[in-house]
């Protein structure tokens, strides 16, 4: 009887229009109406199992779109990186990666040469703050402050103030001038204590501001 009753529901459901835009629970129909017949799982349960199946589907898919609208250079996770060998303080970049590093605003400079880390570790916890739920923005410096410069310093500055982090890759890797390093400190101010940004920069620093007069420091 159980088996008789979710066959027609089955069958109702999959005759329904717009059904086939259904995609995650389409996906897992199949699986799930056999493992509900297996363990005799009610009609509701089975029903709930595909909500939950098209919810997964439509979270990972909107994870997949803010990655891209991101523009983050690769994909990378803190799991892929090995820490041992290296002087790298795991918990540290471990707890930039939680929730509480966008929802609290807090800023993070990521210093070391060629080949350490930096950017893997700013794309793995851009990755983290996505999966919760913030939008972001990977920008190298370089093209930034020469987008500033070429006019559209204000539409950028809107475009910044309304996201979660804001990832500044490569600060100082290639020089420019005085007056560029003052349209990106324009771009930047506005988003303390209303976006959390990473910079990773291969510059080394002193506690504070440096004599270049790029402000490198930590505002956690």
């Amino acid at each position: 009887m159980i088996d008789d009753d979710l066959g027609r529901s089955a069958s109702g459901m999959v005759a329904r229009p717009g059904f086939e835009r259904l995609v995650g629970m389409r996906a897992a129909f199949d699986e799930i109406l056999a493992n509900g017949l297996k363990r005799q799982h009610s009609i509701p349960q089975i029903i709930g199992d595909l909500l939950q199946a098209e919810i997964a589907e439509k979270q990972a898919r909107s994870i997949k779109y803010q990655v891209a609208i991101a523009r983050l250079p690769l994909a990378k996770e803190l799991c892929d990186f090995d820490f041992s060998d290296t002087p790298i303080n795991d918990g540290l970049v471990r707890d930039l990666a939680t929730g509480s590093f966008h929802q609290n605003q807090r800023n993070a400079v990521l210093v070391g040469g060629t080949g350490t880390g930096k950017r893997h570790f700013a794309v793995a916890i851009a990755c983290a703050g996505i999966r919760d739920g913030a939008r972001g923005r990977f920008h190298t410096a370089g093209p930034l402050e020469a987008e500033a410069r070429a006019g559209r310093q204000s539409g950028i500055a809107d475009r910044l103030t309304r996201l979660g982090f804001l990832i500044l890759d490569e600060l100082g890797y290639l020089p420019f001038a005085e007056s560029g390093g003052q349209l990106l400190l324009h771009l930047v101010s506005p988003l303390y204590e209303q976006t959390s940004i990473i910079v990773t920069t291969s510059l080394t620093f002193e506690w504070g501001v440096p004599s270049n007069g790029y402000p490198y420091r930590d505002q956690s």
